[in-house]
């Protein structure tokens, strides 16, 4: 998960949790408010009936009923009882409904004055009334059926209300997160198209605000310029290394062999090895410069280069190394046109990949033998180089085209593990894609044009 996700996942919870949790409070407040204003209503309603039947000596207890009976403020399902001080009931209102009381209720009330439970969908008062010497008990039970109502429509209230928010946090959420978070979208493009050939790239952002992105930007720009002031100085000290060590070698190995002419026979095995290894440098230093031409932004991409020559030419020179290596060629297409295998790239270059390709085929190969294909995969031109040698393991596949990489199965033979990666080099330059891949026992190379 992304950490815009993530945040917009967060932010959402915790307000659906937030509001949650308000809703619940505002319901558990006013159930509170609604049993502590009913518990009025109903002591209200105890003293009045006890004040009339004890202290009005024109109201009796028939009349009180029928008092009760037509009361303006008649509750729901009411039912009053009232004892004297030995407990001995006094009134009982008209209607049908039945308090669930003892004897400990009314103790209870002669201590404390007062009490309020809940007996089902009721609500019972007790009070404890003292007159002129005389004790006085009430118990009245009624339901509040009108606060109840009003507690469930605002729950339903409240619970739609929660629902609405939910959904609209969840939404305006991830919108606002992800339109405060797009400059890192944009930021995260623009390093994507950032390679080798194009460190002066710049991070570019239209907005002048110093936020966290733009300073970020900032300071990844000036990290950019300066890891490419390091980088074209290494370029640059390879290539002047590479082009001073030219002529001192060159010198050298005319002096080599100018001795090898005046040498005698004990002299000449010695001479003929430094002229070797002096041939191997060159051929390093030659490698190099490659490298150092091919990280160079201005290759040449308009001139035309026919496929069928550069591999020719490559072929013819693999051939003067290994006269006793037999390379079969398989013209696998018919070319539409005479334009047909054309392409744009330095004939130099794509010579250079066809040869170490093809270099390596014969170096590898057990039967001395290569495989040459020219065909088309996935609609796109390709050349397929392959033989019968050892082939790789998964580990060594993995850093094939790194740099100075020498396989298990190269043993003793020659070879300073740069040829690959000028041919992965030369191919990204161009936009080509080389692959390595084992097919029938076989390890093929195969340049997607």
């Amino acid at each position: 998960m992304t950490i815009k996700s993530k945040i917009s996942l967060y932010i959402s919870i915790i307000f659906t949790i937030l509001f949650g949790m308000i809703c619940l409070l505002v319901i558990t407040l006013f159930s509170d408010y609604r049993k502590q204003e009913f518990k009025e209503r109903l002591r209200e309603k105890a003293y009045s009936d006890i004040r009339l039947l004890v202290e009005v000596k024109e109201v009796s207890d028939t009349l009180l009923k029928i008092i009760d009976q037509n009361t303006i403020n008649e509750l729901y399902s009411e039912k009053t009882l009232i004892f004297d001080g030995n407990f001995k009931l006094i009134y009982s209102s008209l209607d049908d409904t039945r308090i669930k009381w003892s004897m400990d209720d009314l103790r209870y009330l002669k201590k404390h004055k007062t009490f309020f439970k809940q007996d089902g969908k009721n609500e019972i008062y007790g009070v404890f009334y003292d007159s002129n010497q005389k004790d006085y008990y009430a118990l009245i039970s009624a339901n509040d059926n009108y606060g109840h109502r009003k507690q469930e429509y605002l729950s339903m209230l409240l619970l739609g209300a929660y629902i609405l928010f939910t959904v609209m946090t969840w939404i305006l959420t991830f919108r606002i997160v992800k339109k405060q978070l797009s400059p890192v979208d944009r930021f995260h493009g623009q390093i994507k198209l950032i390679n080798a050939r194009n460190l002066n790239s710049q991070l570019l952002f239209t907005k002048r605000s110093k936020n966290e992105i733009n300073l970020l930007s900032e300071e990844f720009n000036f990290m950019i310029k300066r890891i490419a002031e390091a980088y074209d100085k290494q370029k640059e000290f390879t290539a002047q290394a590479s082009h001073e060590l030219r002529t001192p070698l060159a010198r050298l190995t005319a002096r080599i062999e100018n001795q090898l002419s005046h040498a005698d026979e004990a002299q000449k095995p010695f001479l003929l090895q430094i002229n070797e290894d002096i041939s191997k440098l060159n051929e390093l230093i030659n490698s190099l410069l490659i490298l150092s031409k091919l990280e160079n932004k201005d290759i040449k991409r308009s001139e035309k280069t026919r496929l069928d020559e550069a591999l020719f030419n490559s072929m013819d020179k693999v051939r003067e190394q290994f006269p006793d290596v037999r390379m079969n060629l398989d013209l696998a297409i018919e070319a539409e046109s005479e334009t047909f295998l054309e392409l744009r790239c330095n004939q130099q270059l794509l010579e250079i990949a066809f040869l170490n390709l093809l270099r390596n085929a014969c170096l590898y190969s057990d039967s001395k033998s290569a495989h040459i294909r020219i065909g088309t995969e996935a609609g796109r031109l390709s050349v397929t180089i392959s033989n019968d040698g050892a082939t790789l393991s998964e580990a060594e596949q993995t850093v094939l085209f790194e740099p100075f990489m020498r396989a298990k199965n190269a043993g003793k033979k020659s070879g300073l593990g740069l040829g690959l990666r000028i041919v992965y080099r030369i191919c990204t330059s161009y936009g080509y894609e080389i692959q390595y891949a084992i097919r029938q026992g076989m390890n093929e190379f195969r340049i997607d044009f």
